[in-house]
């Protein structure tokens, strides 16, 4: 089944693919784009852009900011949060900071929770 999208997020996240964060990079260039189930990045579904996204595992991966930890972040990302999990997708969260300092178990998490939710 496709995810509904908003058509002018596209090019939006092209950009974001392009202009990549580091931490974005890293999880994707040194895990995540020879993982063995597929993974997109800045997948647009339904009005917002994941950074991360497994159709087969039907997951969601997010890396936070800073800007994640305000007030208004925290709420934005609560309601992001429902209506992503209305569609039956699990969304992960993990830090910039855990990113950068402990890969591994950001790493082991993610392989735990895929091979989890394709049981």
């Amino acid at each position: 089944m496709s995810l509904p999208y908003k058509h002018h997020l596209i090019q939006v996240a092209r950009d974001l693919r392009k202009n990549a964060t580091e931490t974005e990079n890293r999880l994707g260039y040194d895990l995540l784009r020879m993982y063995p189930v597929r993974f997109q990045r800045q997948k647009v579904i339904d009005g917002y852009i994941a950074d991360f996204y497994c159709h087969k595992a039907g997951l969601v991966i997010e890396l936070d900011g800073r800007q994640h930890y305000t007030a208004v972040g925290m709420e934005y990302d609560e309601v992001r949060t429902s209506v992503l999990n209305a569609y039956s997708l699990e969304v992960l969260r993990f830090s910039n900071k855990e990113v950068q300092q402990q890969f591994e178990g950001v790493c082991q998490a993610i392989d735990r929770k895929v091979k989890e939710r394709l049981c």
